[in-house]
């Protein structure tokens, strides 16, 4: 007789400007998910915060009008259990129920699969919630989530661990309003033009832009400050090739996919969002030992072009994968990541660029030319999520022993510290 199925709350949406493209990503997971297996429970968290369930939630088309959505959809709350699962229970008044004629909605959940970018849900914010309430949850840890969302502390990691990175300037808002002359002049006595310049935390090549004057400096400092209190700026790469490899394990393995080179439109200098997500022309990428691939995305999310497996040297290729898994354990990761790498093709160095800890679409596209499907992939993050929890929940946690109790307290007075 078969075990019951897995109660999955896939996670999507969120506070970030890569809200739809969470959408898409958990969608896509969801769709992967063995029925025999699984039980997909969408847990949508709204652009307001807010938190809501329904099996409508698993259709693309629901999120056509968020209104509309959101009127239909239930709200709810998760309360922990001390059972390694979660309970989604429904968010509502007592009275409204009552109307409704129903009792109020109770759900287990016994494993989170997160598929939100950016924001808390990709920074360590809801890994934290997760691990607070004692589930499980596919993703790296807090730890490997928040360093992996900051740009500027993810590159200090990798320079001091010896893995090359671009010159950079990091400015904190702070540091930016009411000195902004003196911050331009630092950036300018430390980097030569062409520069680029990124907000922090932020994913999806949001707020990005390359410059090469004072002006367009200022102009997109000010653009990437409306995102995030912390921005990057960085030496362009002018002979610039972008390779991605995506990392599927945890601490104990972890492995490498073929590599990609993704395609920016031919206006551009660097990818941008309209790029990854919004495009519609159809060009194929063009080159000696590559195909172009699109990115499944339903209801007409643009593909963003791409070269897979990337055209380049036996040797180099192994270099950036080898490169990969030493960052993925650096970041303590664990689940798939993406490792985005700029080659300058005026010397042949490789530079890490920045890592995606939860990557659109999973980066499925990069394990099927490996013989690894969405539906195994999806799996795998379950059952390296399932086993991190066994391990965490292995190790001592607590002490039997209450000090609190009346014969510890003796001679000790309220107002004196411990």
């Amino acid at each position: 007789m078969s075990s019951e199925p897995l109660q999955v709350g896939i996670v999507l949406g969120g506070v970030a400007p890569e809200h739809e493209v969470s959408v898409i990503t958990a969608l896509q997971a969801a769709a992967a998910l063995d029925r025999d297996r699984y039980t997909p429970v969408p847990i949508y968290v709204a652009k307001d915060g807010t938190w809501y369930t329904g099996d409508a939630l698993l259709e693309v088309e629901a999120y056509r009008d968020l209104d509309a959505l959101r009127e239909d959809a239930l709200p709810v709350a998760l309360a922990p259990t001390p059972y390694g699962h979660l309970e989604l229970l429904e968010d509502r008044a007592p009275g409204i129920l009552k109307r409704l004629q129903r009792p109020a909605l109770r759900r287990r959940i016994d494993v989170m699969l997160l598929g939100l970018h950016g924001g808390p849900g990709e920074n360590g914010g809801v890994q934290g919630l997760c691990e607070t309430f004692n589930v499980p949850y596919t993703s790296a840890g807090v730890f490997g989530s928040a360093l992996g969302m900051d740009k500027v502390m993810s590159k200090r990691v990798c320079r001091q661990a010896g893995i090359p990175v671009v010159d950079f300037v990091a400015l904190r808002e702070g540091e930016w309003a009411g000195r902004e002359a003196a911050a331009l002049d630092e950036c300018e006595a430390t980097l030569d033009y062409p520069l680029v310049v990124k907000p922090a935390r932020c994913g999806s090549s949001i707020g990005i832009a390359q410059v090469n004057t004072r002006a367009e400096l200022d102009a997109a400092i000010e653009d990437a400050l409306r995102y995030d209190d912390k921005v990057v700026v960085e030496k362009a790469v002018e002979a610039l090739r972008e390779i991605n490899c995506s990392v599927l394990g945890d601490g104990h393995e972890a492995t490498p996919s073929v590599l990609e080179e993704p395609v920016p439109s031919d206006d551009d200098a660097v990818l941008t969002f309209q790029d990854k997500y919004m495009r519609e022309d159809g060009e194929a990428a063009k080159a000696e030992g590559g195909t172009k691939s699109a990115e499944s995305s339903p209801e007409g999310m643009a593909a963003q072009d791409r070269i897979v497996p990337a055209n380049l040297s036996d040797e180099r290729t192994e270099t950036i994968q080898d490169l990969a898994v030493r960052i993925f354990h650096q970041f303590e990761c664990a689940g798939v990541v993406r490792i985005d790498f700029m080659i300058d093709e005026s010397t042949g160095r490789v530079y890490f660029n920045e890592i995606n800890t939860i990557p659109g679409s999973f980066s499925f596209y990069l394990w099927e030319p490996s013989g690894v499907s969405f539906d195994a992939l999806v799996d795998r993050l379950v059952t390296i999520a399932r086993r991190r929890h066994r391990d965490r929940n292995g190790r001592v946690q607590t002490y039997d022993v209450n000090l609190l109790a009346e014969k510890n307290l003796q001679g000790v007075k309220a107002d004196e510290a411990p």
